[in-house]
């Protein structure tokens, strides 16, 4: 993706956000409870909370100093909307760079909280009663000395390249969905009413949509992809946005959907985004679009791995079938 932005004369900077569930769990733990009832860090919904922020404060301390000696620099870290849900906002940097800083902060969390007795998780989704973990991916392109979505005279600030970009996005994303919806678990996030967009629709500062756009001056300018999950590989994902936005640039596409308002108003007549992994990867199989970006080799090993896991599924008996069919089937 990188190559192919080089030769467009564009740099893409990124910086990811992720959110996490914390449990007071070990894996010993753990295994003990058979996969059930993880004893949360801290009870009720305290979103950009100081009291749970400070009930944690160790924890938190050491993701903060710990991470940026690490080499992953955190920009913002608050508690999330959940038990014992966090937040944290890495510093952009180079997309490559920044693929590298969403796979290390998900190591360093992970080995940090176990000296506090803590076990993180990053499924998109661990239970159905709350709102599932995102993996926002924000974006701009540089060409060495600005930001070019920047444009003062542009609509909503936009630049025509960044117009371009967000419009492949559009159109495209959802042919390489797999890799920012890798899992089983991902599509349980994607429940209408939960934050978490289901349609390809963008917006003016809009945390509703999908693709959520910001401007105002050269250095905020840029476009936050919503779609991702936390449990995504973040190399995967960063390359699936760039290829999604660097061909709309390369196909020279024009913005047509219009920004919807408010709660997600005027995507109606927008087709939501599947619910399942098979659908997804099949289409992304399929797809020229992936095949031209990722290449044969890729899109075939991938795809089959996600089938794969399609079949692990299928063969499962989970714990809503006992619960529903166990006694009165």
């Amino acid at each position: 993706m990188l190559k192919r932005a080089e030769k467009l004369g564009v740099t893409p900077m990124c910086g990811l956000e992720f959110e996490w569930f914390n449990f007071i769990e070990t894996p010993q733990s753990w295994a003990d409870k058979q996969g059930v009832g993880p004893t949360p860090l801290t009870p009720g919904m305290f979103g950009y909370s100081l009291l749970r922020a400070h009930h944690s404060r160790d924890y938190f301390k050491a993701l903060a100093e710990e991470m940026e000696a690490f080499g992953v620099p955190i920009e913002g870290l608050h508690t999330e909307t959940g038990p014992g849900v966090f937040e944290a906002a890495i510093v952009f940097s180079e997309a490559l760079e920044a693929a590298d800083r969403g796979v290390l902060f998900k190591a360093g969390a992970k080995e940090i909280a176990a000296r506090f007795g803590i076990m993180p998780s990053f499924m998109a989704k661990w239970s159905q009663q709350y709102p599932g973990c995102s993996g926002h991916c924000h974006q701009s392109l540089s060409d060495g000395r600005k930001n070019v979505f920047f444009d003062a005279k542009g609509r909503n600030g936009m630049s025509k390249l960044f117009e371009s970009y967000l419009a492949g996005q559009l159109t495209t994303l959802l042919e390489f969905a797999p890799m920012f919806w890798p899992t089983i678990n991902s599509y349980k996030r994607l429940v209408d009413g939960f934050w978490a967009p289901v349609k390809p629709t963008w917006g003016i500062d809009n945390r509703t949509a999908s693709f959520r756009v910001l401007t105002g001056s050269p250095k905020s300018t840029r476009l936050e992809t919503r779609c991702p999950g936390s449990d995504v590989n973040s190399y995967l994902a960063v390359a699936a946005c760039l290829a999604a936005g660097l061909d709309g640039i390369e196909q020279k596409l024009a913005l047509t959907m219009r920004p919807i308002e408010g709660t997600n108003r005027g995507g109606e007549d927008v087709p939501r985004a599947p619910r399942t992994l098979i659908e997804t990867t099949r289409v992304f199989r399929q797809s020229e679009r992936a095949r031209d970006w990722f290449g044969d080799e890729f899109v075939d090993h991938f795809a089959a791995t996600r089938e794969w896991e399609w079949r692990q599924w299928q063969d499962a008996v989970t714990d809503w079938e006992r619960k529903r069919y166990f006694e009165i089937i």
